[in-house]
This record gives structure tokens, sequence and C-alpha cells, in this order.
């Protein structure tokens, strides 16, 4: 059964917590000394950048001047990504998934940034879930089911996915031997409308994305991608349950500082967002969102974007994906 608790329901943000005395003096003296710009490369609107926004009023409370979004969409967010690399300012953050770091070095053989030098991971700021869902004509509950389907008529079905997503359904596809049909969009909300109508069959994405799909009974959740279970659908198990370890992948959204930044300042700001996270307004917040609220030190952030790094290295590699120049 599908739990509706705290799913989609954008609740009120509460009262900003009491601001508090900014620490030690970097960058020769307290920061911030200005105004801090936020670039986030995914448009207005989106789950990204609603809780950017919510990590922005809470961190401008603390740190007593404003957090300014500034949204850069486009080119799988390498507009956004390379204009924080272009910054060069101890002042501009970026707020991103990981994809940065772990999957468009892989897409795109030319970026406007060294994902290297030029992104240092502060701290995440929550857990996203991905899914994977059929449409409610197919009447399967499960990934076995999906697979014993997909083998039975080979050809016959199709996928779409967001973000990383499609490689990583690719490579779920071609480690068990299905024939399955890619499709792409240029708009997102053209594929999910397919998937509404049956026109696509199964579909990667964003648990937020999905979920309402099949509250409305519209598709039927098979999997949730991440490690863990989604508080939001606790009866549906992790792709790893029910023995497909290929799916397995982390939503990991967080925030980025320059190439430069210092160790004090990284820990200062990664001090801030673990607070933000454990505010209870923030903590109910995210559920609406569909997220869980997760701050983290800098090297933990770190060590989650390597590896995330490491297995999309590995599922570009078995699918034979040319990066796009």
């Amino acid at each position: 059964m599908i739990s509706r608790r705290h799913c989609l329901k954008l609740i009120a943000t509460s009262t900003m917590a009491a601001p508090t005395l900014l620490g030690s003096p970097v960058y020769g003296g307290q920061w911030p000394q200005r105004p801090v710009r936020l670039i986030v490369p995914i448009g207005a609107g989106s789950s990204v950048d609603i809780t950017a926004r919510m990590y922005a009023d809470r961190l401008a409370a603390r740190w007593r001047q404003p957090v300014i979004v500034e949204n850069r969409p486009g080119a799988d967010g390498l507009i956004g990504t390379g204009a924080f690399a272009a910054a060069r300012d101890d002042h501009t953050l970026l707020f991103s998934f990981a994809a940065p770091i772990s999957v468009l070095p892989y897409i795109h053989a030319k970026l406007p940034y060294d994902p290297g030098r030029d992104l240092v991971p502060i701290s995440l700021a929550a857990d996203t879930f991905g899914a994977i869902t059929a449409h409610a004509s197919l009447e399967i509950d499960s990934l076995k089911q999906m697979v014993s389907l997909v083998r039975a008529r080979p050809g016959a079905f199709n996928y779409f996915g967001q973000g990383a997503f499609p490689y990583l359904f690719a490579g779920f596809a071609k480690n068990q031997d299905l024939d399955l049909v890619q499709v792409s969009y240029r708009e997102f909300n053209l594929g999910i409308q397919d998937h509404i109508q049956g026109r696509i069959h199964f579909v990667a994405s964003t648990m937020t994305t999905v979920l309402p799909i099949a509250q409305a009974r519209k598709a039927r959740l098979l999997a949730v991608t991440n490690s863990k279970r989604s508080p939001m659908v606790p009866d549906v198990p992790t792709a790893a349950e029910q023995g497909y370890p290929e799916l397995a992948f982390e939503g990991l959204m967080g925030f980025f500082g320059p190439g430069g930044m210092s160790v004090e300042l990284k820990d200062r700001i990664s001090r801030d967002i673990r607070a933000v996270a454990a505010e209870p307004a923030v903590v109910d917040r995210s559920a609406a969102l569909c997220e869980v609220a997760h701050g983290s030190t800098p090297s933990e952030f770190a060590a989650l974007v390597e590896t995330q790094r490491a297995q999309f290295a590995t599922i570009v590699q078995e699918i034979g994906l040319q990066a796009l120049r």
C-alpha cells in the first residue's frame, strides 16, 4: 500500500531559527562579508530549487546576510555548474545533485569546468529517492515480474529516464539481457505524460516525480533505487532487496564550494548546514518533497560522491557509452 503521508504536500515554512554568531575568521575576516549567491543548475519550481530556497532562508538567518538563489538551468546542468566555476568567488556556492562530478564527465566530452578542481563537496542537504515504475495496465508489482514480462516479449516494451537514470536502466537491461527500447524527450514532462497514457511502459526517475502518478493509479511502483527504503513508501522494496543491485543509486543533493576553499570555511559552512538539516521545520518540509533532510561533513559528502562516480564509470563501461562532443 502506498502511504500518502507527507508526500507532495508543501507545508508552510516555520519561523526561522534564531541567528547564531559566526565562526572563526576565514579569508582574512569574518564570513560572509556580503550576500551569498547560491547557484542552482536546475529550473525554478523543481524539488532541487525548492530545497535550495529552504536552506537559503535558514542559512541567511544564521549568517545575517542574504542568500540569493540563482537558477541557471540547461544542458544537463552544465550551464549552471559552469557559471559557478567561472565565478571563482568564496561567496558563491553551488546547490546540486552530485551529477556534475559523478555523471556529467562521462556523458559530455567537453565540460565548462574541471570536476576535480572547481567543485569542492561541502555537505549533503537531502537524500532524494529514485524509483522504477510500470504503467498500471501491465499489472506487475516487482522487478522480477518486469524481467519475466520483457523476456517473454522482446522488443515490445520501452522505457524513459531522467538524469542519470536512463543510463542506470540501460546497464540493468544489459545485465539482465532484456530487449528494451529507450525513448528520449526534449522535455521531461512529455515523457511523463506518455507514461500516464501508457505509451511509455517503464520510467526510472525521482520519487517526487512518479509518486503522484502511482497514487493516481496510473502507474505502479516496482522498486526504490536507493540502498534504503523510502519512508514515503515503506512497503516498496529496494532494487537491491529484489536481487538487482545494478539498479542501486543514491540521490545525493547538497552544497559545493569553489576550488581552493579553505578547510576552515568548508567545516564552518558544513556545521551550519547540518544544524539547518536538523530543524523540525526542515525535516517536515523535506518529507513533503519526498526527501530526507540530511547534512554531512565535507569528507563524508566527498566519499559519497566518489562512490557514485566510480559506480557510474562502471555503468558507462558496461553499456559502451560514448561521451557527447
